[in-house]
Order: C-alpha cells, then sequence, then structure tokens
C-alpha cells in the first residue's frame, strides 16, 4: 500500500514501485546481520562507508517489491557475553549490548533514509525520543507500506542474543525466511578461512546444524526457526548485489530447513 502523510503522496507511489525486471522469491524477509557486519576494516565501531554499501543492499531488495525487516547485532560497540565475563554482572552487561544495538539501526535508518526509503527503528526498550516502542501491528502496518523497519534492543530481556530475536521477529512479522547475512557464502562443515577443504552445505537441516554445531546462529533461536517452519539462508553479505541476486533466484547460498 501507498504510505500517506507524512511522506506526501508522490514521493511515496515512487517509494511503493517496484522492479519489474525481476520476480522476487519472497514477498516478506528478515535481514540479520551482525554489528562487526557494520565495522568495515576498522576494528570497533561504525564504518560509514559500510554502512552505505549494506543499505544500497537493502534499498535493491526493498525496490523488487520485497518487504523487508531488519535486526541488526551490537558487537561493534559492546557485546553482553564479553562485559560478563569481565566480571560484569550479566543483566547490565545485555541491556548495554542492546542499547548498542539501538545505535547501529539509527546509524542504519539514517543511511538508508538518505536514500530515499522510509525507514522505522522500532526498540523492544522504550525509547521513544529516539524511536518507536515494538508494537506488532504497527510494524505489520509500515511492512504493508513499503517501510524498512528495523528492530532494535533484542528481545526486551537479558540472555537473549539478537538471533534470538531476528527469529522471534520474522516469526510474528509472518516472514517467509530469514536471510543471515555472514563474510561467507553459506554454512561450512569448518571454517573455510582455515581450511581449504572446508566443504559448503547447499541445504542443511535445522537438527544437523544443532547436533554438528555449525553455528548458523544460536541454539534457541534455530529450535524457534524450526518450530516455526521459518527457512534459513545464509550468505555472504561482502558479494556485491549478493541478497538481491538470491531473492531472484541466484547466487551462492545455503538454505536451513527442516
Amino acid at each position: 500500500m501507498t504510505p500517506t502523510a507524512p511522506e506526501g503522496a508522490a514521493s511515496a507511489a515512487a517509494q511503493t514501485q517496484p522492479d519489474q525486471t525481476e520476480t522476487p522469491a519472497f514477498g516478506r524477509v528478515l535481514l540479520k546481520i551482525s554489528g562487526e557486519a557494520l565495522m568495515g576494516d576498522t576494528t570497533f565501531g561504525l564504518h560509514p562507508p559500510t554502512v552505505q554499501r549494506i543499505a544500497r543492499e537493502v534499498k535493491s531488495v526493498r525496490d523488487m517489491g520485497t518487504e523487508i525487516c531488519m535486526v541488526i547485532g551490537g558487537g561493534n560497540i559492546f557485546r553482553g557475553l564479553a562485559g560478563s565475563a569481565q566480571g560484569m554482572e550479566r543483566t547490565t552487561a545485555d541491556y548495554m549490548g542492546m542499547l548498542a544495538t539501538v545505535m547501529n539501526a539509527l546509524a542504519m535508518q539514517s543511511a538508508l533514509e538518505e536514500l530515499g526509503v522510509f525507514t522505522r527503528v522500532v526498540s523492544a526498550i522504550p525509547m521513544d525520543q529516539v524511536c518507536e516502542p515494538y508494537i506488532r501491528r504497527r510494524a505489520v502496518r509500515h511492512l504493508e507500506k513499503k517501510r524498512v523497519v528495523i528492530f532494535a534492543a533484542g528481545t526486551g530481556n537479558p540472555y537473549f542474543t539478537t538471533d534470538t530475536a531476528a527469529t522471534l521477529r520474522a516469526s510474528e512479522m509472518s516472514c517467509e525466511a530469514i536471510f543471515k547475512g555472514t563474510k561467507v557464502d553459506g554454512v561450512y562443515d569448518k571454517d573455510p578461512k582455515k581450511h581449504a577443504d572446508a566443504k559448503r552445505y547447499e541445504t542443511v537441516s535445522y537438527d544437523e546444524v544443532l547436533q554438528k554445531h555449525l553455528g548458523v546462529m544460536d541454539a534457541s533461536a534455530i529450535a524457534l526457526a524450526r518450530e516455526n517452519r521459518l527457512p534459513i539462508i545464509v550468505f555472504s553479505l561482502d558479494e556485491p548485489g549478493g541478497f538481491r541476486g538470491i531473492l531472484a533466484g541466484r547466487g551462492t547460498y545455503t538454505r536451513v530447513t527442516a
């Protein structure tokens, strides 16, 4: 549907016009990326050119007509488990990690809106001055209006990772798949950066991911995806046009399914 004011009718029409040259394989997806993906070649924080590049990838998929939401980790700023390991109380450390995801979400929102993509940051922890609180029906409505929705602050609860938050939100939004953007083009039986003989899976089952500790997502996230029969597409976020290519039926990736 066409967004209503305040964006304006003319610009809204341009926002919702899909690319007719390719038909996407999915109508609504969730993209999960780590906070480290926003660092680029740096060792901490945000690398603006990398954020902008990912934003262009997201826009290219949105332009196909696919409704897209996102979950971004916070490990480039603060990781709760790391803080806990250094003696910080775990609940406090996890809340700090949630705040880091809000910072990343706002950065991505800024990059997307510079490209003319209407975007909403929706936080599981209320902070009305900077983003919207999570209300499922409102978030669904944003997607229906072809806005990109970025879910921040995880689930709003300590002891749960952003992987679990991504699977939860994808299930709540009735997404057709989770796209997990990584540094490699799929799931391997061992680290391909350390082992030349590593083999990539074309498809792998949820149970196999858990039994072989393949590290796609944490166990809670995989179990939730399995329960909701939600496929996980693991692909390389560093491959230009890779996100759009997979939705168009090409490219290299691993599909995690039943």
